[in-house]
């Protein structure tokens, strides 16, 4: 019943900020496009995903503090930060998207493709292993860098940032108490960017809404630097001749690799051992904060498909 009214309340308060955001100021006809514009940009990229960081706002601190507690004031606070979330989180996607050449997002056409403009838009970190000059290097990719990337480009700000938030609203500045949530939800995080990682060559176009391109794109997925790991020399050449390549027989190879070396039954038991890890660090590290907080984004991510 919570859940349900959270997300009622959570999408009315978009309602109220979308007004306030761009209906305060049209006593000046100059601003009027201006408005428009930015109304169409924010119901387009920021409505249209499960919301799952902004609801982790409020669903956080309805167990960081008791309902006594949970004033009026500080539950619109909280959904205004949720949002503030989605907003950063909507702004990654389209330069995701951009930097990716993606055709579609959330079921529908990207931003940039709707509106036909470019730009250098992009996430450094997941640059950082690009091949210069369009040459693969899989010698750039190992599950350490795999680590890196996705603790600064996901982890922190889709799982620590909204349970932070949370936190600080609920009173909980300790260090400590910070860092035993971080330990928990980096985690998490990290487990969250190989479901999407798995999804994007084995998901459902449909049922997640875009259509996948990381082994067109070069990434450093988790599928390919676990599949370096365990494959032959020969294997290995054959995974370079194709992978970051464009046409369909080269992608269509790269996935047939994957199937050779089990890479679902892989990820399958990765996914059953990970739970198992959170449950650990949760009851490790969780003594003085509620394990609901941890075990709902857990609930969210587990077993998903898209």
């Amino acid at each position: 019943m919570a859940l349900q009214s959270d997300q009622h309340l959570f999408e009315a308060k978009f309602d109220e900020l979308l007004t306030e955001m761009t209906e305060r100021d049209l006593t000046d006809p100059d601003l009027v496009d201006a408005y428009k514009r930015l109304r169409e940009i924010l119901v387009y990229n920021v409505t249209g995903g499960k919301k799952n960081r902004g609801l982790s706002v409020i669903g956080s601190l309805r167990e960081l503090l008791p309902p006594s507690q949970l004033t009026q004031d500080t539950l619109q606070r909280a959904l205004i930060v949720g949002w503030c979330i989605e907003m950063v989180q909507g702004f990654f996607l389209m330069g995701d998207d951009i930097m990716d050449g993606s055709v579609t997002r959330r079921g529908q056409l990207c931003w940039y493709k709707k509106i036909t403009f470019l730009s250098e838009l992009g996430q450094a970190l997941d640059l950082m292993t690009a091949a210069p000059l369009g040459q693969i290097d899989l010698s750039l990719f190992s599950m350490q860098k795999y680590k890196t990337i996705v603790k600064y480009k996901t982890a922190f700000y889709s799982f620590y940032f909204p349970v932070a938030a949370a936190m600080y609203m609920a009173g909980i500045y300790s260090e400590e108490e910070h860092n035993n949530a971080k330990q928990i939800l980096l985690d998490m995080g990290g487990f969250f960017q190989i479901q999407d990682d798995y999804l994007d060559c084995y998901g459902d176009p449909v049922v997640i809404g875009k259509i996948g391109t990381d082994i067109q794109d070069n990434k450093c997925s988790w599928l390919v630097v676990k599949a370096l790991e365990v494959m032959s020399t020969k294997q290995r050449t054959e995974l370079e001749a194709c992978y970051g390549r464009k046409d369909e027989a080269s992608v269509a190879k790269v996935k047939e690799l994957y199937n050779i070396l089990q890479m679902p039954t892989l990820y399958h038991k990765y996914e059953e051992e990970s739970y198992q890890r959170l449950q650990k660090l949760i009851a490790q590290h969780a003594q003085n904060l509620p394990h609901s907080v941890f075990l709902n984004f857990a609930k969210k991510i587990y077993k998903r498909n898209k």
